[in-house]
């Protein structure tokens, strides 16, 4: 299966824990489609940003149950996969 490389990489996960990994080990973090694998996912940062990718780890995340408010209906949310990506040093990529 071969799946869109401008949909892989869904959106970038900003928090102050991975502020501090991009600052101390030139890491990014990202969300992406759960389907893709880690050469897909380092394939499309390469190619969106135009760096050099050293290596490309990924977690995936069972969604959460809970309940609505107002009916106590049980719903969950989605499932959903995030890559940790650790360019070359020297390469940045501007999120912001």
């Amino acid at each position: 299966m071969s799946l869109n490389s401008n949909y892989i990489i869904q959106r970038p996960v900003v928090t102050e824990e991975s502020t501090i990994q991009t600052e101390t080990h030139n890491q990014y973090i990202f969300r992406v489609d759960p389907k893709a694998n880690k050469a897909q996912i380092r394939e499309a940062v390469e190619r969106m940003f135009h760096v050099k990718v050293l290596a490309v780890n990924t977690m995936n995340y069972e969604g959460k149950w809970g309940t609505r408010r107002a009916r106590g209906v049980r719903g969950r949310r989605p499932s959903w996969k995030k890559a940790i990506v650790t360019v070359r040093s020297g390469d940045k990529i501007e999120l912001l």
